[in-house]
């Protein structure tokens, strides 16, 4: 239950947070700094989602290569592919706040 709990509370905040962020610059007024916030949330939430599947990651191939210590050479390649595709998830992630956000165009 717990788990459920957290899961759609993180569901929440994941889109929530950009909602807040996208609506921000609609309105006039000193925002700016909710709009920040509001992007340093995202990027947070992308990171702690990239770890956290890194870490799974990394747990089932150790994992897999303990059980059977000659799969090494076929588990290590793969592993690694999937280790920079989740991290170039989180970079995406800051590449597009940093667009919305103005930063970059």
């Amino acid at each position: 239950m717990k788990n459920r709990i957290a899961t759609l509370s993180a569901f929440a905040a994941a889109f929530l947070a950009p909602a807040v962020a996208l609506a921000a610059p609609a309105a006039s007024g000193p925002n700016d700094g909710i709009f920040a916030v509001c992007m340093c949330f995202g990027v947070a939430i992308a990171a702690v989602g990239g770890g956290l599947g890194q870490g799974r990651a990394a747990s089932a191939a150790l994992d897999g290569i303990c059980r059977n210590p000659g799969s090494a050479d076929k588990v290590f390649t793969p592993l690694l592919l999937s280790l920079a595709f989740i991290e170039s998830l989180v970079i995406f992630t800051l590449v597009v706040a940093l667009i919305v956000s103005g930063k970059m165009a």
